[in-house]
């Protein structure tokens, strides 16, 4: 009776600190498999994610060989870079809601198999229109299968200790996806065409796809209840509308274009209505209550703050490795390896840290881990070299484990049958950050460039060939070859290296106030090796 008294005073505290919430038993098909078989699952499930990041860091050294070849105006080039994660962000929800109905297995499958064909089709593309075309299919299969596994991990291993292993390790391949990426697609593009880069995926799919015939476990929600066409049809439409119209304002350098500014506008509209229904309708395709678990909410802040501050210094420090001292994709990919070995030890070694100093401080001590990796470059703006850039990258390795402690909180604070409900949040706070982190903070760094290159240096050259060459450090070095002026690549360079600087500063600040934020509502004594009840 005592026992009972405490354990429900306990209960009520627990409820006013947002660590758990009330719900009914799990709504959720049983899963209960062998140690072998789980720990399989988790081997295929990561396997499809080591795609994905392989695929997404593969584009990048693939681009300038695709536009070699196919000569994309420049709306299809953005296209074809855009289209992918608009599909992505737009179908997350909707894929991730239709997995708890139909089975969380079943769209996995699905989404491997579209992958796979659109890795396949990439042998037969010929046209910007066919890329465009197979970028948007490749979008739609990322959409079934990043959410998927995650919510599958959520449910295959129920023991919160044992699956905040599984999610390290989840993590971990992850960051060796975004290292072999730039060595795969360089070592395919110097020995192949820019199609090999696109088929590596087929034979990891077909594993996929078997792996999953025989070793996942089907789980879907008993009783979803109906499915909402018209909250689907309002989060599709503002999910892409909105990333669409950030990306439009980044390209024109204004605020003032009316095309995006109509984008912005409808794509706020659609998803403020579709939060509304959310919040009215008794079974909502995304569960929005979920915010009011201070972990949840905690977490998806650590991951919109972390990609929103990161996401275009990545791009940039590969740049600054090509253009600024002119090493190939490959060797790019090479030193950019500290960066991905970090990021594999710390995933590792996370939930091991999160029980010694608590999940709260790991968290954020990450955050903070990152944002000082950014100062270095800050600080050594003027006399900026690889040493530099080598500790940045490092940093920023070590502060990954953190994300995956964020990602094992999300997934313990959460109900099973609401597993596709967070997964679909987490990952669209990451598409978000990452979309928001390039197009603001990249845009800041191309303005920033811009102001600091001197139009003197330019002098002699035509208006036209002088306002190129401000645009970007790749135009600027191509025209100062031809034209035979040294000067001005000079120039260039240190305009582009004070333009980096200047965004890994603005990401250190977003960063250092993520960590504060994310201190603050993440509850003190949350652990990820307990599930809330």
């Amino acid at each position: 009776m005592a026992y009972t008294v405490l354990q429900h005073q306990e209960n009520k505290e627990r409820r006013e600190r947002g660590e758990i919430m009330e719900h009914a038993a799990s709504n959720t098909t049983a899963v209960n498999l062998s140690k072998g078989r789980r720990w399989a699952s988790l081997v295929v499930l990561a396997g499809s994610l080591l795609v994905i990041t392989m695929d997404m860091t593969i584009l990048n050294v693939a681009l300038p060989q695709i536009t070699a070849e196919l000569k994309p105006t420049g709306e299809q080039l953005l296209w074809m870079v855009d289209v992918y994660s608009l599909a992505l962000a737009g179908l997350l929800v909707t894929m991730s809601s239709l997995g708890d109905r139909f089975g969380r297995k079943k769209m996995l499958v699905i989404g491997y198999l579209i992958f796979g064909i659109g890795s396949v089709s990439a042998f037969f593309a010929n046209s910007p229109e066919f890329v465009i075309v197979l970028r948007a299919l490749l979008g739609v299969g990322g959409a079934m299968i990043m959410p998927t596994t995650l919510s599958l991990l959520r449910s295959v291993f129920p023991d919160p200790k044992e699956r905040a292993t599984a999610i390290s390790v989840w993590a971990a391949i992850s960051a060796i996806g975004a290292a072999i990426g730039p060595l795969v697609g360089g070592f395919l593009l110097e020995h192949f065409s820019w199609h090999a880069a696109f088929l590596v995926n087929v034979p990891i799919m077909v594993f996929a796809v078997l792996g999953s015939a025989f070793v996942l476990p089907e789980v879907k929600v008993k009783n979803p209840g109906p499915w909402d066409f018209v909250g689907a049809a309002l989060s599709i439409g503002g999910m892409v509308l909105v990333p669409w119209a950030i990306k439009r304002f980044a390209q024109e350098m204004t605020f003032s274009d009316p095309t995006a500014i109509g984008a912005i506008v409808a794509g706020v509209v659609l998803l403020v209505l579709f939060i509304r229904r959310c919040l009215r309708r008794p079974d909502p395709l995304l569960d929005i209550s979920l915010f009011k678990l201070r972990p949840f909410a905690g977490g998806i802040i650590a991951a919109l703050g972390a990609l929103f501050g990161l996401a275009a210094m990545m791009l940039l420090l590969a740049q600054w490795m090509q253009l600024v001292h002119n090493f190939s994709p490959m060797e790019t990919g090479v030193r950019m390896l500290p960066f991905a070995v970090m990021g594999l030890m710390s995933s590792l070694a996370a939930p091991w840290l999160a029980r010694k100093i608590g999940t709260r401080t790991t968290i954020a001590l990450g955050l903070l881990v990152a944002a000082a990796g950014m100062a270095v470059v800050w600080f050594n703006r003027d006399h900026l070299d690889f040493s530099h850039v080598f500790a940045c990258m490092v940093l920023i390795g070590l502060s990954q484990g953190s994300f995956t402690v964020a990602s094992a909180m999300i997934m313990s604070t959460t109900p099973p049958e609401k597993a596709g409900n967070a997964a679909a949040i987490e990952e669209t706070s990451y598409e978000l950050g990452n979309l928001l982190g390039v197009a603001i903070v990249g845009s800041l760094a191309a303005l920033a460039y811009k102001i600091g290159f001197d139009a003197n240096a330019a002098a002699g050259l035509p208006a036209e060939l002088a306002s190129t060459a401000r645009e970007s450090l790749g135009a600027a070095l191509e025209i100062a070859n031809q034209a035979g002026l040294p000067e001005m690549a000079q120039q260039a360079t240190l305009a582009f290296n004070a333009s980096l600087a200047d965004a890994s500063a603005i990401g250190a600040v977003v960063l250092a106030l993520a960590a504060v934020a994310v201190f603050f509502v993440i509850p003190k004594n949350t652990d990820i090796d307990k599930q809330a009840h």
